[in-house]
């Protein structure tokens, strides 16, 4: 697969499986500040309620962000890891999660986030796409490639996300999302 074909195939695959069914608030390509100097795009933002039936449930709402990655030189390319929600996730192939594991270990792919994303939050995990049958640690042994005759994939959290502080207010977060249109 190009790298296109694979970020078109993790999109998809990100919303068949995370903003299906009742309640599920999302958008794509959401843009942050977008005629200023510090303009962003987030590729997914969705945000979530405690509760969609009171005032204080919608308040205590949650906002994750997930940003889709091909490849290692798309993490590194400069082109969006923002994220501004209570958590946030790239969202790759177990391929580049392995590329970019010693990376995260060593500090070094902390440094090009306060480098090249200093608003983003430090506060991220990593989904990556594996056979509906198959087990985590087993795809991390042997990968099965993105265009192996697979009838249906998932997502696995490989690198569960903390929760984090937000920077930016709800009320801005849900007019971006509500201006990007979907």
């Amino acid at each position: 697969m190009t790298r296109s074909e694979t970020t078109k195939f993790l999109g998809q695959l990100l919303i068949s499986t995370r903003f299906v069914g009742a309640g599920k608030h999302w958008a794509s390509e959401v843009s942050i500040d977008p005629m200023g100097r510090e303009a962003k795009r987030v590729d997914y933002m969705q945000f979530s309620p405690a509760d969609q039936c009171s005032i204080s449930g919608i308040e205590k709402g949650t906002f994750t962000c997930y940003e889709v990655k091909s490849c290692k030189e798309d993490v590194y390319s400069g082109n969006g890891l923002n994220f501004l929600g209570e958590k946030n996730y790239i969202v790759t192939t177990m391929e580049c999660y392995k590329d970019i594991l010693p990376d995260i270990s060593s500090g070094k792919f902390a440094e090009h986030m306060r480098e090249r994303f200093p608003e983003s939050s430090r506060y991220f995990g990593v989904m990556v796409a594996i056979p509906d049958w198959a087990e985590t640690t087993d795809e991390f042994e042997k990968p099965t490639p993105l265009d192996a005759e697979v009838r249906r994939w998932k997502l696995a959290v490989i690198l569960p996300c903390r929760y984090g502080p937000r920077k930016r207010s709800m009320t801005e977060l849900l007019f971006c999302m509500l201006r990007s249109g979907r």
